[in-house]
């Protein structure tokens, strides 16, 4: 028996036919291997289940060679598995084209042949398909697509920057944000958009070990996207040739990858678009070398087209520290340190000038000579504007001086004084006597820290001797706990032990309802302890978690914080604070800080609150500190002179105090400008509060979800359950769950609840429920009945839905111009068009279903007469297809020659524009405008109505 695929077959993706007819290249094993020409992409299928479609015309059809010329069929001759056609040409000549040469452009007029084959669909499903059509075409044209489904609080300035960022081609940035600005999700913002839009569409996360479970939880819960976590033991079980070609997002730690240099090979041979590179202050640089972290990443940013580097704030680090990070991103332009000195010498002065701008209105002789030197002739006339009372005149100075800010176009920098809107912070601290069992312990690092693991692992009967029977601290947490029994309390400890013993504790001394959340859980045991604890009404008011445990985690529903103990570093400090402090806080953050006196609790208590100011301000200066009194504190913890100890501190604090002031004369204004958005960020967060208020998602999706036999039933407010019926329509229907999944449409529940899948527009579910009507023949065929009384029984309307289809590599976004909207023509006997007349909604209200056969032979009765019908309807829609086309073209020339001239007239001051984002623009308008002079007219789906 032949098989059933030959190399040089035609055939269509059932899933992405948007990418043309593919070519079958090879069929190894049970791989099949499709190459689409009209896109350039390669698929593989497994050979049971390839969801294709072969391509084979029959005679009537008309046919397109990959030259252009076009063909009548007239017969059809089936070769070992390969088709030529024999027709007539527009010339009326005879011709032969074999499969191997038609067209990749060609589409398919699937509609009228189901219909004339008797396969009519449920009328439910046809308008189905015709609103999948209409918000898909909405969607790809609105600005908020890739920004406005995830799973965070809208904050104008993270919003700013990921449009920014992600709308460039291969974008190079370094965003270095203040602690608690959220960089993650900025980063995360800008990987979900690229993704959506087809900019980039392979992406390489690196990122210390110690993060890698954070950003695996931060991308799938917030942005539902599936990344595939690398380390050694994956990389060596897998059996693929390169592990890492199977993953469209890859999460890579940077220490495995150092030491592994099968895994690099394979890294460079795998193709990224986009590298993101998390705590990138780490990798080391100097100008005579560097460690070998940094020459990996240099490396591959020499391949990679796209680099996001995500760092501490550049004044924390040195300015050294910070061209290192430079270079990384673009070698040409930063070659050379003591240049980059002296051009950021010369900055400072207009950053100075621009803050006297903004904070009084008006400009100094010394400001304008500045701005002078500066901005030339322009410069003077706009300080003369500004000087003579022109409101206008200020920000247009502003803009003018960002364009030409030296790293404006690589650097993003918010710092919480730029941004604003966090919460207060208030310190109860809690000096507690030792117990004489502590004080019995040897001596050793962080024993008098943690005294509990100490005390515990010396005990011959564990189970019987708790330390929580004898720590003060633990009778004043159950105190405190019942003062505050109308709050919602988080307590955080070192270390999943501590916390473990303490839920045990709260169990057995007080009945308050708690719940413990530490390292050692899965994901899902995690969302229900988050769950549990932020339940208003049923919950815990206590979650005790462990110091990893807490990582990444929102908690700002709750303000009460308990440090059961402290940190060992600021840094961690700080990220505990962080869990509620967040912007978007509406209530003063209380800390409880319970501590056993003479210890090494005091002391460290003392560092950070008299030294560091670490609990009542964010701690900027930490890292620094440590680093420079590190190796004088720790045996001062231990024990030693008072005198010693208070000289320290005292010292520390005058340090301290130094360098934030250093911090505060070095920011740059002008920098926290371009990085805030100027209300720009303000403007998407107001388009995100209104599309969250539609209804119209809700009533999509239960038109979804009821098409696909998907049973809903409500949860709690705002909230539904999930279940696939016995009816269900397709397994493939991405539910998330075989049994049942919640959700809500809500941001502020999706925010509190994190075992609730939030639902959007852009969740998998919405997108994938739309690709599985609109990639197939659901809904492209319907017959009706028309309860009517002004329409005579028996009058027969045809309806037909039109897509001005373009055959483009999704990169270019052609979506955006030409979106696949309905184009809507319905038919009266005469050929009259009603469609401008009759709205939908109101025609699809007055219709009721038929039983499939009698339709089917109604349609047979009537074919040669709606074959006509069919045939004139082209001609009626095709002036408003070419009126899309040539309006798709006007806008794409336009808004990319405006984005060109802004580019090239920016590159002539700014040296931050890359040739190579000059020219992959070119292309992309060059490309954009040929594919869509192809673009074509498809028929999309056909109702019959006929009066009762």
């Amino acid at each position: 028996m032949a098989q059933q695929y030959q190399p040089g077959q035609r055939w269509i993706s059932d899933s992405e036919a948007e990418l043309g007819i593919g070519t079958i290249l090879a069929q190894d094993g049970r791989l099949l291997t499709v190459l689409y020409p009209a896109t350039g992409d390669t698929r593989q299928y497994a050979l049971r289940n390839a969801p294709l479609t072969r391509v084979r015309f029959v005679p009537g059809d008309e046919v397109t060679h990959f030259e252009g010329w076009k063909m009548t069929v007239r017969e059809v001759d089936d070769a070992e598995g390969l088709l030529t056609y024999h027709g007539l040409d527009e010339q009326h000549q005879p011709r032969t084209l074999p499969e191997t040469e038609l067209s990749n452009f060609i589409q398919f007029r699937l509609a009228s042949d189901r219909l004339f084959a008797g396969q009519i669909d449920p009328l439910n499903w046809f308008s189905l398909r015709y609103h999948s059509l209409e918000h898909r075409s909405r969607l790809l044209q609105s600005s908020l697509w890739g920004l406005g489904g995830v799973r965070a609080q809208p904050i104008p300035h993270q919003l700013h920057i990921a449009r920014e960022v992600a709308d460039r081609s291969a974008p190079r940035v370094l965003l270095a944000d203040e602690v608690g600005l959220g960089k993650t999700i900025e980063a995360g913002l800008i990987i979900h958009r690229q993704l959506l839009s087809g900019r980039a569409n392979r992406i390489l996360i690196l990122v210390p070990e110690n993060l890698q479970h954070q950003w695996l939880v931060e991308m799938r819960r917030r942005f539902n996207l599936q990344v595939a976590l690398f380390d050694a033991e994956r990389f060596r079980e897998s059996d693929a040739s390169n592990p890492f070609e199977d993953a469209q997002l890859a999460l890579v730690a940077l220490e495995w990858l150092k030491e592994d240099d099968r895994a690099q090979d394979a890294l460079f041979a795998a193709g990224w678009d986009l590298m993101v590179v998390d705590e990138a202050h780490h990798l080391v640089w100097h100008p005579e070398r560097s460690s070998a972290e940094y020459a990996l990443v240099e490396q591959l940013a020499e391949v990679i087209p796209g680099v996001l580097l995500l760092t501490a704030t550049p004044e924390q680090l040195g300015q050294d520290s910070h061209f290192a990070r430079l270079r990384l991103l673009d070698p040409s332009r930063f070659h050379d340190l003591e240049a980059f000195r002296a051009e950021s010498a010369n900055y400072r002065p207009v950053a100075e000038a621009v803050r006297e701008l903004l904070d009084k209105g008006s400009l100094s002789a010394s400001a304008t000579a500045t701005i002078s030197r500066f901005l030339g002739s322009e410069g003077e006339a706009l300080v003369q504007a500004i000087n003579g009372g022109d409101g206008e005149a200020g920000p247009r100075l502003v803009r003018e001086l960002l364009d030409r800010h030296g790293t404006g176009r690589v650097l993003f920098r918010n710092t919480r004084q730029a941004v604003q809107g966090f919460p207060e912070r208030q310190l109860h601290a809690y000096p507690l006597a030792s117990p004489d069992e502590y004080l019995e312990l040897p001596v050793g690092e962080h024993a008098d820290l943690y005294p509990e693991l100490s005390y515990q692992a010396q005990q011959d009967n564990p189970e019987e001797d708790r330390w929580w029977n004898l720590d003060p601290r633990v009778e004043w947490l159950v105190d405190q706990l019942k003062l505050l029994k109308k709050f919602k309390v988080l307590v955080i400890c070192a270390h999943a032990e501590t916390a473990l013993d303490l839920g045990d504790a709260l169990r057995v001394r007080s009945g308050i309802p708690a719940t413990v959340f530490h390292e050692g859980m899965t994901i899902l045991e995690r969302d229900r302890a988050a769950a549990y604890f932020a339940d208003e009404e049923y919950g815990a008011q206590v979650l005790i978690c462990s110091e990893i445990g807490s990582e990444g985690r929102n908690f700002q529903f709750a303000h009460h914080l308990v440090l059961f103990d402290l940190p060992a570093h600021p840094d961690l400090l700080e990220q505990r604070i962080g869990r509620l402090d967040r912007i978007g806080q509406k209530h003063v953050i209380q800390l409880h800080v319970p501590y056993l006196e003479n210890t090494a609790q005091e002391r460290l208590f003392q560092w950070y609150n008299e030294a560091l100011n670490a609990f009542l301000a964010t701690c900027p200066t930490g890292n620094a500190l440590q680093h420079t009194f590190g190796p004088r504190l720790l045996p001062l913890l231990e024990g030693g002179d008072d005198d010693e100890w208070n000289g320290l501190v005292t010292e520390a604090n005058a340090e301290r105090e130094r360098l934030e002031s250093e911090l505060q004369t070095g920011r740059d204004r002008l920098l926290e400008l371009n990085s805030g958005g100027e209300g720009s960020g303000q403007r998407l967060v107001e388009a995100i509060a209104e599309q969250d208020d539609e209804y119209a998602l809700p009533i999509y999706m239960e038109m979804l979800f009821d098409a696909f036999g998907i049973d809903s039933e409500d949860h709690s407010d705002n909230a539904l359950i999930l279940r696939p019926s016995e009816k269900m329509l397709d397994a493939s229907f991405p539910l998330g769950d075989d049994e049942a999944v919640t959700i809500t449409y809500d941001r502020e529940q999706a925010l509190a609840r994190e075992d609730m899948q939030f639902l959007t527009w852009e969740h998998p579910m919405a997108q994938g429920g739309m690709d599985l009507v609109l990639s197939g023949s659901m809904g492209n065929t319907s017959v009706a009945l028309i309860k009517n009384k002004a329409l005579k029984p028996g009058t027969v309307l045809l309806e037909l839905l039109y897509v001005s289809d373009v055959v483009a590599p999704k990169a270019l976004q052609l979506g955006r111009y030409l979106p696949p909207a309905a184009l809507r023509c319905l038919l009266d006997a005469n050929g009259n068009d009603l469609a401008s007349k009759v709205a939908f909604e109101t025609l699809n209200d007055q219709l009721e279903s038929v039983p499939r056969a009698s339709a089917n032979k109604f349609i047979q009765a009537q074919r040669d007469a709606l074959a006509q019908q069919i045939n004139a309807a082209e001609g009626k829609v095709m002036p408003r297809h070419q009126a899309r086309v040539e309006d798709a073209r006007q806008r794409l020339s336009a808004e990319l020659d405006e984005e060109l001239a802004r580019l090239t007239a920016l590159k002539a001051v700014n040296p931050s524009v890359r040739d190579s984002e000059i020219e992959a623009l070119q292309r992309n308008r060059e490309e954009g405008l040929q594919l869509l002079d192809k673009a074509s007219l498809r028929l999309e789906a056909i109702r019959v109505l006929v009066a009762g």
